[in-house]
């Protein structure tokens, strides 16, 4: 979505989770050493499945199946909008188009609060194949994990509205969700609470990789690799295009994975671009149904993340 804006511009804790938590720290530097040398390290057999959310499991931006329509608003005019206001005003575009949402329904008369957006998500299209994607990467895993306890958690980043995600039929199969939000007061209109930059995505990969996913934990402390319970190695990343490849670059820089995905009715382009240029290991439409490009290219990496752990389990029991 934040790319409808970027190409309209273009064109005119210390504190980890229960698995990674560690004993508390001695006043001294060198107990603190010792403490961290002496905390049992997590097992590191969760495999983290990322996916943003707009053009990569929903063809479109979720604000244009209800939001807009209940404006009145034809989404091309909107997103020129806000490309022209966060270029005149240099303005955050995310900010610009959380602000113009309610700018525009004020002006219209037309109230929606957090109730009515969660209601929202109800009407949001997916892809084919992808209510019943989370189930097939659990039973793939756990079938060629051959007993060995590895287990798949699927997480969202989106710069979309958390508000709307809520009211998809796909929430349930989220550990986590990491989006865009508004603050509600009353007699006043909503203003952003938290924007998902496309950098700013990479803040919560970290949190994935720490285990510190409580948005009110501060994740900059220094934590030692053994200690981070689910690898980037661990992770695969699904994206569809530019304000991705922050995320892509990360994972792949430190042992990650990544997937571009285009409509299956477009071309495959973008991608191309981002797979030539070492961006992600694959690309293919999204189709995410059992037997698709998408979910034999997955899997194959699923297989690489499995005998990866295992060899590592391995190598360790042997030290």
């Amino acid at each position: 979505m934040v790319e409808r804006v970027g190409k309209q511009e273009r064109g005119a804790k210390d504190k980890a989770g229960a698995s990674g938590s560690r004993p508390p720290a001695r006043s001294s530097g060198a107990g603190r050493r010792l403490a961290e040398r002496e905390s049992p390290a997590p097992n590191k057999r969760v495999i983290a499945l990322v996916y943003d959310f707009d053009g990569t499991l929903s063809p479109k931006p979720m604000q244009e199946y209800a939001f807009l329509p209940q404006l009145g608003i034809k989404p091309e005019e909107f997103w020129a909008e806000c490309a022209r206001v966060s270029k005149a005003e240099r303005a955050d575009a995310l900010i610009t188009y959380m602000h113009l949402l309610y700018k525009k329904a004020k002006e219209k008369g037309v109230r929606i609060d957090r109730a009515d957006l969660v209601a929202q998500g109800q009407h949001v299209e997916l892809y084919p194949g992808v209510e019943k994607w989370f189930d097939a990467m659990h039973a793939y895993v756990k079938k060629h994990a051959a007993g060995a306890g590895i287990t798949v958690k699927h997480y969202l980043v989106s710069s979309g509205l958390i508000e709307i995600i809520e009211g998809t039929k796909i929430r349930k199969h989220f550990a986590n969700v990491f989006a865009s939000e508004y603050w509600f007061e009353a007699y006043e209109l909503p203003f952003p609470k938290r924007i998902i930059s496309d950098t700013g995505k990479t803040q919560f990969l970290f949190r994935i990789n720490k285990g510190i996913e409580d948005l009110g934990d501060n994740i900059n402390a220094h934590m030692p690799e053994d200690q981070r319970p689910i690898p980037f190695s661990n992770m695969i990343y699904f994206g569809d295009g530019d304000t991705d490849v922050p995320s892509m670059a990360l994972l792949k820089k430190n042992g990650g994975h990544a997937i571009a995905v285009h409509s299956p009715s477009e071309s495959a382009g973008k991608c191309v671009e981002l797979f030539k240029a070492g961006r992600c290991d694959f690309y293919a439409g999204a189709d995410y149904s059992k037997g698709s490009d998408l979910f034999k290219r997955t899997c194959l990496l699923l297989d690489r993340i499995i005998a990866d752990i295992r060899v590592k389990e391995e190598v360790r029991g042997l030290e």
